[in-house]
């Protein structure tokens, strides 16, 4: 699927398109099909939307348009703007726009976790009116600006990365980098300060030779990734993997906490078969049916969806919504065909029944609440079972010296290279929104010196081809080497702090 935003319109018949966020594109002459979108009246709709802004109501959007399960922000639609612009343009009000940040964790399983965080409310700018007005090509440049700026405050309250790829990196970066377990609040803080330096890095070594000790701790990182999901085990499970069987050799040498964590393993394995055996009558009659009709039904829908859409990526934004609506309608349908059954095939009295019914739903939300705690239990068994096997019992003992040099690179990486990021390595609090404006603005500029060095090269190449090539060098390295001192700079930061080491020592 290829996306393009309208850039410019010419007439009504030609318009100018933007596509370089799409993929690689192939052009014909041959004639071709296309979707054609009707334009929709929603007067009525914008008219309850501005009376509600002027009682002082508040209006929740979602400006993306649609659901994704990319690691970006889609283009936003104008329609957050042109609301904005009409409450301050028919009312003479200002709507302050809150940005709202959803970062989901596996949010297409029943039970995942959300973050939700408030950004700085944004306002329009009372000036910029008078070129709303005008309309035509004034009135899309004031809404352009105003939907770069409410992207940059979202951006501001997320965690975005360019890929899938990018994000796992940066989440086991800032596993590997934490000093001690922290809140869901300050893990999201670190994550968005590693997923802003790992751009702003890529960014500045755009085009230029990447530092050694980047690839090798990139490399390094990912062949940890690969080496956890092959064992299937997780990142907080390898700390526990180099404990050692020490005997005591009196009484009185045995340490309390040793010996907890020798019996920690007979532990888990009973209270799993507790927790499983609570949990398997309610959960086989209850849950069993629904759950797995949901599951099917929901994953169905997924690849109906992915089929469909243009920017989805695996669509599961959509399975947690398909599994609720089903479970909406087949849970009361079974409790309802219980009571049946108990009404037809048992001498049950009424009283009787009713209790059964009105106790389904405490004993199913028990039998979710166990098994959760159950299937804890057997992820936390998988490191101890895994080293039973003789092939896997060397890697496991390897990972967590790889760990430790992993933690030490990467930290020692984040204290050279640290500085040259400014704000987010030092300060405690980030104005987010500042430094994804910053950004962006960087990112557009470098874009555009890029087109018109391609465009200066073409033109060179057709009609000055007899230029010193010396002079054809420099004018590029101009160009395009505005931050080329971003390596040198890292291999200076690299020297001070060995001389630093070596006068500690």
């Amino acid at each position: 699927a290829v996306t393009f935003k309208v850039t410019k319109v010419e007439s009504d018949t030609e318009l100018v398109m933007d596509g370089t966020d799409s993929e690689e594109l192939t052009f014909t002459e041959e004639p071709t099909t296309f979707d054609i979108l009707q334009k929709i009246d929603q007067k009525v709709v914008y008219e309850k939307v501005l009376d509600k802004l002027a009682s002082g109501g508040a209006i929740g959007i979602f400006p993306e348009g649609g659901s994704h399960d990319r690691t970006d922000l889609l283009p936003l639609k104008v329609g957050i703007a042109l609301i904005a612009y009409a409450a301050l343009e028919k009312d003479g009000l200002s709507v302050p726009i809150v940005p709202v940040g959803l970062s989901y964790f596996q949010g297409h399983r029943f039970r995942g976790r959300a973050v939700v965080e408030y950004g700085q409310p944004i306002y329009i700018n009372p000036e910029t009116l008078k070129y709303y007005k005008r309309g035509g090509h004034e009135k899309r440049r004031v809404c352009n600006e105003l939907l770069d700026r409410i992207q940059d405050s979202m951006k501001s309250v997320l965690v975005t990365t360019p890929d899938y790829d990018s994000m796992q990196l940066v989440h086991t970066a800032r596993r590997l980098y934490q000093r001690k377990d922290i809140d869901a609040t300050q893990k999201q803080d670190l994550s968005r300060r590693f997923a802003q330096g790992y751009k702003m890095l890529m960014l500045m070594t755009e085009g230029q030779e990447v530092p050694k000790e980047w690839t090798d701790l990139h490399d390094g990182i990912i062949k940890y990734q690969n080496e956890l999901s092959d064992l299937g085990i997780r990142d907080y499970q390898v700390s526990g993997l180099d404990r050692q069987e020490k005997s005591p050799q009196a009484l009185d040498d045995i340490d309390g906490d040793k010996v907890l964590r020798e019996i920690r393993l007979p532990y888990q394995i009973a209270h799993m078969l507790f927790l499983m055996m609570l949990a398997a009558i309610p959960a086989i009659f209850l849950n069993l049916p629904v759950g797995l009709i949901a599951r099917l039904y929901a994953e169905r829908r997924r690849k109906r969806a992915l089929a469909r859409s243009k920017v989805k990526i695996r669509a599961t934004d959509v399975m947690l919504t398909e599994k609720i609506m089903v479970c909406i309608v087949l849970v009361p349908t079974l409790w309802i065909t219980y009571g049946v059954l108990l009404r037809t095939m048992t001498s049950f009295d009424g009283p009787t029944i009713a209790l059964c019914i009105f106790c389904m739903p405490l004993f199913s939300y028990m039998s979710i609440m166990w098994a959760e705690a159950g299937m804890v239990e057997i992820k936390d068994l998988r490191p101890y079972i895994m080293r039973l096997f003789p092939s896997t019992r060397r890697r496991l003992a390897a990972l967590p010296e790889v760990r430790k040099a992993l933690q030490a690179d990467l930290r020692q990486f984040v204290k050279l290279l640290g500085p040259a990021l400014g704000e987010i390595y030092y300060g405690k609090e980030v104005d987010w929104k500042t430094i994804q404006e910053r950004y962006r603005k960087e990112k557009e500029r470098r874009e555009s010196i890029t087109t018109e060095y391609s465009q200066a090269n073409l033109e060179s190449i057709v009609g000055s081809m007899g230029s010193p090539l010396s002079q054809q060098r420099k004018s590029a390295d101009s160009i395009i080497g505005l931050d080329v001192n971003a390596a040198a700079n890292f291999e200076e930061g690299k020297d001070l702090i060995n001389e630093e080491a070596k006068k500690d020592q």
